[in-house]
């Protein structure tokens, strides 16, 4: 609890509360406050041997971490926990990583190409607006396409939708969607009948996350999608798994209103989840 709230108060708005019960924390780590060239986002879960006995179960999230570089800030991660056994050491890990993105922004590494297809990070205004705001979408219809090629004869039963209650904050609304699943077939069809409501075809993102469990194999067959919104489909997919949940699609519907919610956007997605989860 001590080392909650002291990271709380020495990184202000940059740190998050996803989760205070399941201790789900997400930490946005730049190389520096004026102009950030580099970003990232530390999510951690704290598990109940935490720090005496089990390392903090991590993911680190940012569309320019990939191979080599995620494989070296790991190994560092990693390196610093086997060095502070029994100790707290999410400050080291936040630092580590800070350091790495100074090294990146100081060195002559190209800035990411990143098209900004979802709210924009270090913005954290609420006045700030938007209204010509028209992200990149891909239809996650279509993303499923090649999962389930091999079994288009088959026409399995649309399952029973549930759809959550909304939620408002600052004009933005977000609402779950729920359908018991089995197969990936009934995925990609729950998600062509909910595309053919027209409100939530028009939503500015459709993020989805799906946790099927194979009898015979004794494995998950799991997948999620951001749509256009960075990071948002894995921390579904990390509170389905967290919840033990599986056989269930959940789509989250978000309509943007104008006004950048930052972190805040991330707990109402998992909120609208975890609720039509519950009920």
């Amino acid at each position: 609890v001590d080392e909650i709230e002291a990271l709380s108060s020495i990184y202000g708005e940059d740190w998050c509360v996803v989760d205070e019960e399941e201790k789900i924390y997400c930490i946005k780590i730049s190389d520096c406050l004026d102009q950030p060239k580099w970003t990232l986002c530390l999510q951690v879960i704290l598990p109940p041997g935490y720090p005496t006995s089990e390392p903090p179960i991590y993911q680190l999230n940012a569309p320019w971490l990939r191979g080599q570089d995620y494989t070296e800030l790991a190994n560092s991660l990693e390196e610093i926990y086997i060095q502070n056994l029994g100790e707290s050491i999410l400050y080291l890990w936040v630092e580590k990583i800070r350091e790495v993105l100074v090294e990146k922004a100081q060195s002559s590494d190209p800035e990411p190409d990143i098209k900004k297809t979802s709210e924009k990070v270090d913005e954290d205004s609420a006045d700030d607006f938007l209204p010509d705001y028209q992200p990149v979408r891909e239809d996650p219809v279509e993303i499923l396409n090649y999962i389930t090629s091999e079994n288009r004869e088959v026409d399995e039963e649309l399952p029973l939708i549930h759809h959550g209650n909304p939620l408002t904050d600052r004009r933005s609304t977000f609402q779950a969607h729920l359908a018991p699943v089995v197969t990936t077939r009934q995925v990609k069809r729950v998600l062509e009948k909910l595309y053919e409501n027209k409100k939530i075809a028009s939503a500015t993102h459709n993020i989805y996350a799906y946790r099927i469990y194979c009898e015979d194999k004794q494995t998950f067959l799991q997948d999620c999608e951001d749509d256009g919104e960075t990071a948002a489909g894995g921390r579904l997919l990390h509170l389905m798994q967290i919840l033990n949940v599986h056989n269930v699609l959940v789509v989250v519907s978000r309509w943007y209103g104008g006004i950048l919610l930052g972190p805040d956007r991330f707990k109402h997605i998992n909120n609208c989840a975890r609720n039509v989860l519950v009920e």
